[in-house]
C-alpha cells in the first residue's frame, strides 16, 4: 500500500470513528478493508465499526440499520409520534413542557399489582403540576400481556382506575421495537446493557423531552416520587 492510500484510509477510519490498530494489521488486511470500506460507502450510508477477537485478530464490520440512523436523528421524546389503543396516531409534541414518566406495562407480571396502584396515586397527586405517565404494554416478557388493545384497556381501566394513556401494545426490544424505545434505550442504558430487562422499566424525561434517569423494573413508582418532584419544581 502506498503511503497516499494509507492515509486515505486513514481518514475513513476517522470518520467512519473505525478503531483499528494499525500497527496490528499486515498491508493486505489493510487493502482488502479498504477495499470493503469503499464498496460499502459507494452503495450505501453505513456505520462501521472494529473489534480484534484475541490473536486471531478477527476484524468485524457492522452497519446500523436506517431505522437505527433515523431515530438517532432525534433529539427528543417531542420528535416521536406513537399510536394510542385504537391505532390513531399521537404526537409526542403534545406532551412538550410536561414531565413524563414512560412505562412498559404488562397485566400478567408479579410487578403488575404494585406497580399499577402507584402509578395511579403519582398521576393524581402530580397531574394538575404537569406530571404526564405514558404506558406501553409489551408481550415480550415471558408473554405476560397476552391480550388485545381492548382487554388491555378493560383491565387497567376497570381494575386499576387508570386515568394516564395506555398506547397500542409495542415491542420495546429487537428489530421490531418501536422508535421511541430505541430512542429512550439508548438514550439511558441499564446495568448489564441497554435492553429492556422486563415489565415496569421506567424513563423520566424532562419539560424538553430529555431523558434524566431509567429505573429498573424492580423500583417501586412512589420510590422515585422525590426525582419527580425536583423536576416538577414542586417542594
Amino acid at each position: 500500500m502506498s503511503c497516499s492510500s494509507a492515509r486515505v484510509f486513514r481518514n475513513l477510519i476517522a470518520q467512519r470513528s473505525l478503531i483499528i490498530p494499525s500497527k496490528t494489521l499486515s498491508n493486505s488486511l489493510l487493502i482488502s478493508s479498504f477495499s470493503s470500506i469503499s464498496r460499502s460507502s459507494a452503495s450505501k450510508r453505513s456505520f462501521f465499526y472494529s473489534r480484534f477477537c484475541g490473536s486471531n485478530r478477527t476484524l468485524v464490520l457492522g452497519t446500523r440499520s436506517n431505522q437505527s440512523m433515523a431515530t438517532q436523528s432525534k433529539q427528543s421524546v417531542h420528535d416521536f409520534t406513537v399510536k394510542d389503543a385504537k391505532g390513531q396516531e399521537v404526537d409526542l409534541s403534545k406532551y412538550r413542557g410536561k414531565v413524563l414518566l414512560i412505562v412498559n406495562v404488562a397485566s400478567q407480571c408479579g410487578f403488575t399489582n404494585s406497580n399499577y396502584p402507584e402509578l395511579t396515586t403519582l398521576y393524581q397527586r402530580y397531574k394538575d403540576q404537569g406530571l404526564e405517565i405514558l404506558a406501553f404494554p409489551s408481550n415480550q416478557f415471558n408473554g405476560q400481556e397476552p391480550g388485545s388493545n381492548d382487554e388491555i384497556q378493560e383491565f387497567v381501566c376497570t381494575r386499576f382506575k387508570a386515568e394516564y394513556p395506555v398506547f397500542s401494545k409495542v415491542d420495546v426490544n429487537g428489530k421490531n421495537a418501536e422508535p421511541l424505545y430505541n430512542f429512550l434505550r439508548s438514550s439511558k442504558g441499564g446495568l448489564l446493557g441497554d435492553s429492556i430487562k422486563w415489565n415496569f422499566t421506567k424513563f423520566l424525561v424532562d419539560t424538553e423531552g430529555k431523558v434524566v434517569d431509567r429505573y429498573a423494573p424492580s423500583t417501586t413508582p412512589l420510590s422515585i416520587e422525590k426525582d419527580i418532584k425536583k423536576l416538577l419544581g414542586v417542594a
